[in-house]
């Protein structure tokens, strides 16, 4: 995308700005905790993951990244204008209708490889693990790679919609007679 249409469509996105303070309804998970329950579930309950490369297990590596990097740092941020002006809009949209798209099967920028081989009772304990931490953090919140500084209730929005957008790729895994 060159310059120039990228600044279109940070004015065009910029209009929703002033709707950052706006909290739509989540669709999926409205709470931590449920969230939480949800990936537990996931011990009892496996899915299978349509319409993307990753196997489920690589999809929960996925989601604990994006925590954990919250809390430690992103391994790549995209540019700060980027972040100041289209990531920010982006999340301030997301924010207003209460959930979020993007590409499900696109790595987070500079994160380690997804291990298709992992267990999932290993990916769901590490994603456990990264939301437990997430909600006894008190320390100071890294940028987001791409929607920049967030606060805690922020970020905690976001990941509750990046885990209800990957949820919108399961399907129930049926028994094979």
């Amino acid at each position: 995308m060159d310059r120039r249409r990228a600044l279109k469509t940070t004015t065009v996105l910029l209009a929703a700005a002033p709707l950052a303070a706006c909290t739509g309804r989540l669709t999926t998970f409205t709470t931590w905790r449920q969230a939480q329950q949800e990936v537990l579930d996931l011990l009892f309950k496996p899915k299978l993951v349509q319409g993307n490369p990753w196997n489920l297990s690589q999809v929960l590596q996925h989601l604990a990244q994006s925590i954990e990097f919250s809390m430690q740092g992103y391994p790549t941020l995209k540019r700060a204008w980027f972040r100041a002006t289209v990531g920010s809009a982006a999340f301030a949209v997301f924010n207003m209708q209460g959930e979020m798209s993007h590409d499900l099967a696109e790595p987070i920028p500079g994160a380690p490889a997804l291990d298709p081989s992992q267990a999932l009772k290993t990916s769901v304990q590490r994603l456990l693990n990264a939301m437990e931490a997430f909600a006894a953090f008190n320390g100071t919140l890294r940028p987001h790679f791409a929607y920049g500084e967030l606060t805690k209730p922020q970020y905690e929005r976001a990941h509750l919609m990046h885990l209800a957008n990957h949820w919108t790729q399961f399907q129930v895994k049926t028994a094979v007679a």
